[in-house]
């Protein structure tokens, strides 16, 4: 905008500047040719009163040497009673030219190598005498050049001026929407204690002060929200206490120490949803320098608690890459929240008997974890991957893969549904691992999203249960 400004002023300035300095320099021009030829004619003027009293040769050339110089002054006197025409000076017109001047018997100027020459007859009794002075170039354009220097001299002072002031516009102008654009991008990354100073023009006061109100509301909402998730988390710790009650009377069997295990899983999960809600922290965050977790340890340990469960319902199980630490900047129990979601989803939306992996593929710059089932597979992954619309399915909400969707992008990956070589459906996890933010637009973005899925795809083609 400010460049738009300054652009635009300075068009309007120019065109105005020319406008008018060049009339003005015409104007000149002319001014100073007229100042010449008023000089040529006041110089002929000297020499008529002498042309009435006498035509001696010698006194009219006394009287043209003091009018002038011998060289810008002559005089074209006819033959008349007997005597010779008389040429006084250096004569620069051609013949006819006096001639013409003669038959019209009014001044005029004629074009001569270096100048013009101004021809003025004068009526005397014996006939019409014509007084030829000569006008040089110079003359006719003197002080011309310095004109059209200062009128330049000013229109650039006047753009200057003009461009200036309206960089100061500009800048008073771009200023609060700079900082109404900035306080956006960082109310966009979170920081909700941005404001914007409400100064300015009044549009742009007025943005402010609306900028400044959302960003309140949003405040509100949020903490409004947090307050809403405890509680209704610190409700769950009723029959939470119950089920604990309840599975510590079951005995040692594996199944009652699965359950007292879930129990008390669920239990932690709810204290982290309620400490979270009240700190105002995001459950998932971007993990730093030295901190994340073995996802390879993670994957066998939640295979072996979804293997017991697996091996009642007759599901045939495989999991390929866990026998290597892969190290991810993921914390652990993030990890877990979503591997559970995914493996939760297979056994409430496959039959009884279907099968199901796990890879984990660790690559240079990102480690990929793929969870694929041979179930009935999701008709529409573009919706399922909506929060809160989940695949269609009776039960499905789609929180568990915005779970995953998040963890994924909390490093610069991304989570794909797509076929599996099992028959139903795969999700892909591509967990970045240097930390970079994800390239959602351009072409590079794009670019490397191919790349990724190609990378994924021949992976999990390389891979086949037993």
């Amino acid at each position: 905008m400010r460049w738009a400004l300054v652009k635009v002023c300075l068009a309007v300035t120019t065109m105005v500047v020319v406008a008018f300095a060049v009339p003005l320099g015409l104007v000149i021009k002319e001014m100073a040719r007229d100042r010449a030829f008023s000089n040529a004619e006041r110089e002929a003027a000297v020499v008529v009163p002498a042309l009435s009293i006498t035509t001696d040769r010698d006194q009219l050339e006394r009287v043209v040497a003091s009018a002038g110089s011998d060289d810008g002054m002559a005089v074209h006197i006819p033959a008349a009673d007997g005597r010779q025409a008389l040429d006084l000076g250096r004569r620069r017109v051609t013949a006819a030219d006096i001639a013409a001047v003669r038959e019209l018997g009014r001044a005029s100027t004629a074009e001569v190598p270096g100048g013009s020459a101004l021809l003025q007859p004068v009526a005397l009794s014996f006939g019409t005498v014509v007084i030829e002075v000569y006008v040089p170039e110079s003359e006719v354009s003197n002080g011309v050049g310095t004109a059209w220097a200062v009128l330049a001299a000013v229109g650039a002072a006047l753009v200057v001026g003009s461009v200036a002031v309206a960089d100061r516009l500009g800048v008073r102008m771009v200023r609060p929407a700079q900082r109404l654009a900035e306080g956006a991008h960082e109310l966009g990354e979170g920081k909700l204690g941005s404001r914007v100073p409400e100064d300015g023009p009044n549009e742009l006061r007025l943005a402010a002060v609306a900028f400044n109100s959302m960003a309140d509301q949003v405040v509100q909402l949020l903490a409004n929200e947090r307050e809403l998730a405890a509680d209704l988390s610190h409700r769950l710790r009723t029959p939470l206490t119950v089920l604990r009650l309840n599975a510590a009377s079951l005995g040692g069997s594996p199944a009652a120490e699965q359950t007292r295990a879930a129990v008390a899983q669920l239990e932690r999960e709810v204290d982290t949803i309620i400490r979270t809600a009240r700190e105002a922290k995001p459950q998932t965050a971007a993990a730093g320098p030295g901190a994340g977790c073995d996802a390879a340890e993670v994957v066998r340990e939640r295979m072996a608690f979804w293997s017991a469960l697996a091996e009642d319902e007759g599901r045939k199980v495989r999991v390929a890459g866990a026998d290597r630490p892969v190290r991810i900047p993921v914390a652990r129990a993030d990890l877990v929240a979503a591997l559970d979601a995914l493996l939760g989803n297979v056994f409430r939306h496959t039959p009884e008997g279907t099968a199901f992996a796990v890879d984990l593929h660790n690559g240079e710059d990102a480690a990929i974890v793929l969870v694929s089932d041979a179930g009935p597979g999701i008709p529409d992954p573009g919706a399922a991957m909506a929060r809160g619309r989940g695949s269609g399915s009776a039960g499905s909400t789609g929180l568990g893969l915005d779970i995953v969707r998040r963890l994924a992008e909390s490093t610069g990956g991304d989570v794909r549904i797509g076929s599996s070589v099992l028959g139903g459906t795969e999700v892909r996890i591509w967990i970045q691992l240097d930390g970079r933010e994800p390239e959602r637009r351009g072409h590079r973005g794009a670019v490397r999203r191919r790349r990724q899925g190609r990378r994924a795809v021949t992976f999990n083609r390389s891979r086949s249960l037993p």
